[in-house]
């Protein structure tokens, strides 16, 4: 499991970066005198490029991508550590669309790569990506207030080394990695692609419903709780509080549905966490940020239980089925993303985020609509991968 544990690593860095700029809205919002809609756009902005990750996801079924994933977390670290100081709202969001990109690669190939060396232990294999993701994304927020409070925002470029040291560990540790899949050349076949309808249905509806608290959670909290009255280090230290249970919940969701099953699991987690945080916007002051524990703990658990089922969805073109479900996760957040930043415009964040915890128990219907399939079941993965 070592090279699961160097791309879980590698991960976090990336994701550190990419989570500076939820807690550098409120930054932007007072410098530049944006609107809370604008704000959210930026986010847009940011994951735009994911609909190119069905396309990384094909051609890496096919060749050997891994110059994309090696190059990842030094881009991303580049983009990212400017963007506080970056003077205009447009020349932002040509920034935010290079590191969509490069996100996108990652995040396309990487859970591929982390499935290929996790064998049959596939749930234990995406917890362990997922918290290298939500290691980093606890992290960014905490690394942006400290900097921006210590130091100021044009010190942030100083941390570039350490996405640029991830690339050099990438280089040494996957500099050799095989391309492709052993069936990857039959991907696109329509059997496969129908084959994959059964999961992404259901998968659609639970994203679009998630997608509601994801965004009122994930890119709007720290200024609801500015908004509140919350000092601006507390706002973004939320984040981090949730990103940090979240790490638990994520260790402990894979693992939970290779033994539970799948379904089980994601059905108890995506209806208690719409009620948590219904049970977060009615307390006040710290009672308010400890529930913040539990939100992240349980909302966090449900994504390597997804990501495991987009990988046995489809053991033949396992890189097209992330690419896919990535695509689908990042277009469909952005889009919410930005309305419920609308919304909040027009109403105020407090309503906002209720009515996108009540929207989130839509996704336990389509939950029961996932096809049932043995959560033991072989990956696909060949044997002399899975074992290294």
């Amino acid at each position: 499991m070592d090279g699961v544990m160097v791309v879980s690593a590698v991960h976090a860095v990336h994701d550190t970066f990419q989570a500076f700029l939820a807690p550098s809205l409120p930054i932007l919002i007072e410098r530049l005198a944006l609107t809370t809609g604008q704000a959210g756009l930026l986010s847009v902005f940011a994951q735009i490029p994911s609909l190119l990750q069905p396309l990384i996801g094909k051609l890496a079924d096919r060749y050997n991508l891994r110059f994309i994933l090696i190059l990842s977390p030094a881009i991303t670290a580049s983009v990212m550590s400017f963007l506080a100081v970056t003077p205009t709202y447009g020349l932002m969001a040509g920034m935010l669309l290079l590191c969509g990109l490069s996100a996108a690669g990652l995040h396309a190939i990487g859970p591929v790569v982390t499935a290929r060396m996790s064998g049959r232990h596939l749930g234990r294999g995406m917890s362990l990506w997922m918290v290298g993701g939500e290691l980093g994304r606890a992290l960014g927020p905490l690394v942006v207030v400290t900097v921006v409070s210590a130091f100021g925002a044009g010190r942030l470029p100083w941390l570039i080394p350490l996405g640029l040291l991830a690339s050099v560990l990438l280089a040494m540790r996957f500099g050799s990695l095989p391309g492709g899949t052993s069936q990857g050349k039959a991907a696109l076949r329509a059997p496969g692609l129908t084959r994959l309808l059964p999961y992404f249905i259901p998968i659609t509806g639970i994203v679009f419903f998630r997608a509601f608290m994801d965004a009122a959670l994930f890119v709007y909290l720290p200024t609801f709780l500015r908004q509140e009255g919350a000092q601006l280090w507390l706002a973004g230290a939320s984040l981090s509080i949730m990103q940090a249970a979240g790490i638990l919940g994520a260790l402990t969701g894979g693992p939970a549905s290779d033994r539970y099953g799948r379904k089980a699991v994601l059905a108890l987690a995506v209806l208690a966490s719409p009620l948590l945080m219904l049970g977060f916007m009615a307390l006040q002051g710290p009672a308010q940020f400890a529930s913040l524990i539990l939100v992240g703990f349980v909302t966090l658990s449900i994504s390597p239980v997804l990501l495991a089922v987009v990988q046995e969805s489809a053991p033949e073109s396992q890189a097209l089925a992330n690419g896919l479900y990535m695509a689908l996760h990042f277009s469909v957040r952005s889009i919410v993303t930005y309305t419920v930043g609308l919304l909040a415009d027009f109403t105020d964040l407090r309503f906002a985020f209720t009515l996108s915890a009540l929207v989130g128990l839509g996704a336990v219907v389509f939950v029961l609509l996932l096809p049932k399939k043995r959560h033991n079941q072989s990956t696909g993965i060949p044997q002399s991968v899975a074992e290294e």
